[in-house]
Order: structure tokens, then sequence, then C-alpha cells
């Protein structure tokens, strides 16, 4: 059914999500991106379904947006930019949203929307010696639509401080930032999220959505007016001459015209 992610559900009902593009680092193309949010609506919509757990096949969790599909999207109109963006929000609202609990399980790096993938988490738990970064302002763009779900975890003052300048970071520093609980070496991952696992088998389902709706609706507001305002701030950069020469550079293996040596 899908082609660049699987799912596999135990008889406990834990279903594994797994974005499968392992050769590119499970970069979000148009096609995960859609694939996504139709397997999250299936996911929340399926009553046997008690957990989801989030996680990338390969060495990366997730290298963020497909080069290709950000190429394509320089060169497409006003409008069809427009509804690229609000796809990619649809599907970081669709994850954001699910009445079922969601584990991220960070089984390697995760760059721009990657982060934004770890942050529509419910909780997520990483790998000691994996690398994180915001990385969209190297190519002239900003960390738009995933922006509400990453200062919404990490709080403005954390957000501030990785946020602009495309900075790498590792796990440690993703714990004190907020991106992940944990980190933990490879060969704990797995029972560090079992252990994140179990305790909602234990309790009931709809009282799990009913928390979750709730948790949302206490923080920070992540509505249609802000989820809009993303989407016009990331059609506005697509749209301006340093998105053009960034991305550019980055296809030209060479470094933008901004780049000052330190």
């Amino acid at each position: 059914m899908f082609e660049t992610i699987k799912v596999e559900t135990d008889a406990r009902g834990v279903a594994v999500l797994t974005l499968n593009l392992p050769d590119k680092h499970n970069v979000l193309s148009a096609q995960m991106i859609a694939e996504l949010t139709d397997v999250a609506a299936q996911l929340g919509d399926d009553p046997f379904v008690r957990v989801v757990v989030l996680t990338g096949a390969g060495r990366s969790f997730c290298a963020g947006g497909d080069l290709a599909w950000m190429g394509a999207m320089m060169k497409a109109t006003p409008a069809e930019r427009a509804e690229g963006a609000r796809e990619l929000a649809a599907m970081l609202n669709a994850i954001n949203t699910m009445p079922k609990p969601v584990i991220g399980r960070l089984n390697g790096q995760a760059y721009g929307g990657g982060v934004g993938m770890a942050c529509v988490c419910d909780v997520a738990i990483g790998v000691e010696g994996a690398r994180f970064g915001l990385t969209e302002t190297r190519l002239g763009l900003i960390p738009a639509t995933i922006g509400p779900y990453v200062v919404a975890r990490m709080g403005e003052a954390n957000a501030r401080r990785v946020f602009m300048s495309s900075r790498l970071f590792d796990a440690e520093e993703a714990v004190t930032l907020g991106v992940i609980a944990r980190a933990v070496a490879p060969d704990d991952l797995d029972a560090a999220v079992e252990a994140e696992v179990l305790p909602y088998l234990a309790c009931a389902p709809g009282a799990v959505a009913a928390a979750k709706q709730m948790a949302r609706e206490l923080g920070p507001r992540i509505d249609d007016e802000v989820v809009g305002k993303t989407i016009d701030a990331l059609v506005a950069r697509w749209d301006g001459e340093e998105a053009h020469e960034g991305i550019a550079a980055f296809f030209e293996k060479r470094k933008a015209s901004w780049v000052v040596e330190g």
C-alpha cells in the first residue's frame, strides 16, 4: 500500500510506523508527506491500535525535507508552493493530533523537518551520537511549518538557541532543549522505547485520547490561524532571492553568497 513508509502492528496493538527511505536518510518527499498524512488518519481511527512508535529505517531518523522536492517548489507557481506547504503542515498536524500516544524512536540524525517530526511525538527517545539541527536558514529558508511544534516542545528561550543559527547539536543537548526525553546507547534504544510504551497498555484508550487532547489545548496555541501564518511565511521565503541562492548553492556544491569565513 505504501512505498515510502511501512507499518507493523503487534498483537498488543503497538504499531511501529517506519520512515522507509534509508538510502535517502528518510527525507520528507511529497509522496512520504502524503503517505504519512493518510496513515496517521488510519492509525488514529483503528480501535485496535493502542500506541504508535515512529522511527526511521537505516542510520537516520529523518534528514529533513527532500531537496529535490524543495527544488521543485522553487520552480512552482505561488499557488503550487502554497499547496505544497499546506500538505506539509497537514501531515504534521495529523501526527500531532492523532488520538493515540506517539513515541518517537530516533535511531539516528534528525535535521530540519526531522526535528519537527520528533517534536510532534508525545515523547521521543534518541540514540547517543545522533546529530540534530534546524538547518533551514543555511538554505535561505526558515523552519516555518514545523515552527509551532518545535517552539511548543522547546519553549521560546531554548528554541531561540538553535532556531535561527542552523547550528548542529548532539543528543545530550537535544535532551536539554527538550527535543528528546532521553539519549541512550543504540543497544538500549528498544528497551527505552518499550519502557515508554508499556504504561499505556494499562490505560483506558479513550481516557488517553482525551488527556492528550486536553494537554494540547492547555499548551501553546496551534490552530488554523497559527498554521496559516507558517504556510504564508514558508511560501514567502520560497519566493525570495535568498532561498533561490541557497538551494542553488547546495545543488552546485558551492558556498552561498552570504557565507563569511570565520
